[in-house]
């Protein structure tokens, strides 16, 4: 006979583990940004004012699925695709989302050209990420950025939060990257985990040893891509088949750039 009351608290250790991986992802992601959810805040009211209540959302480089989280949260008839091809991340997403219904998750390159063949039948009302696309080369960003016009539908809308670099603010940058050095070091003195530091505590972690190995298959170090100005983003989504696009947020150093299809 099975005691349903070990059932419960190994679900409840389950459960507290990868949600704890989750919070912890965030926490890391939040030193290096701190201005995060302000970003996402936004994504969310300009999907809920562009698509409605009950939006069908691409989660691109969803990663452990941030994004998603806060959409589910914030529009419980929303649905979400998350894509991503970092196994420790998507197990991570995997556990953490094991009993949420409205997000799908797929592994996918977003460098290779057939990558969408593995979502879901579209269309989608909107395709949101942050912080991500930066990894690409500027030829797989081009490529991206057609693939998402033909993925949304006609008056969906796309959104980039990343970094967005400004030349000619150089005292703005300088005194924005003072600011946040001595907020890092504070939080680290309170126990945040830099990005090293972060997949240092993953290799101690034997239920994601597994998923490690196959990411060091695929990368063993974080190399950036290339970044643009909000402006060149602007130019090419216009370029690319979307009706409209802009800033809809931006900081000293990173901008939301949206466009609708």
């Amino acid at each position: 006979m099975t005691d349903t009351r070990l059932d419960a608290t190994d679900t409840a250790a389950e459960r507290a583990h990868w949600d704890g991986w989750q919070r912890s992802w965030d926490a890391q992601q939040q030193w290096y940004l701190p201005d995060r959810e302000e970003r996402f805040r936004v994504m969310i009211d300009l999907v809920e004012a562009v698509a409605g209540p009950a939006p069908r959302v691409l989660d691109l480089a969803c990663g452990t699925g941030s994004i998603s989280e806060r959409l589910l949260a914030r529009l419980p008839r929303a649905v979400s695709v998350g894509v991503d091809q970092d196994p420790v991340l998507l197990t991570i997403a995997e556990g953490h989302f094991r009993t949420e219904s409205r997000l799908t998750l797929v592994t996918a390159d977003l460098c290779d050209p057939h990558w969408a063949a593995k979502l879901p039948a579209g269309p989608f009302d909107a395709a949101l990420t942050a912080t991500a696309l930066h990894w690409l080369g500027t030829e797989d960003l081009l490529r991206l950025y057609g693939d998402l016009a033909g993925l949304l539908r006609p008056g969906g809308i796309f959104m980039n939060a990343d970094h967005s670099p400004q030349s000619d603010i150089p005292l703005l940058l300088a005194a924005d990257r003072a600011h946040r050095q001595r907020a890092q070091q504070e939080q680290q003195a309170a126990g945040v985990l830099d990005w090293r530091q972060w997949w240092e505590a993953v290799g101690e972690d034997p239920r994601l040893a597994e998923a490690l190995t196959a990411r060091r298959a695929l990368y063993d170090s974080h190399a950036d891509g290339e970044s643009h100005a909000a402006e060149w983003h602007r130019s090419e989504l216009l370029r690319a088949g979307f009706s409209e696009a802009g800033v809809a947020w931006r900081s000293v150093t990173d901008a939301l750039v949206a466009a609708i299809r």
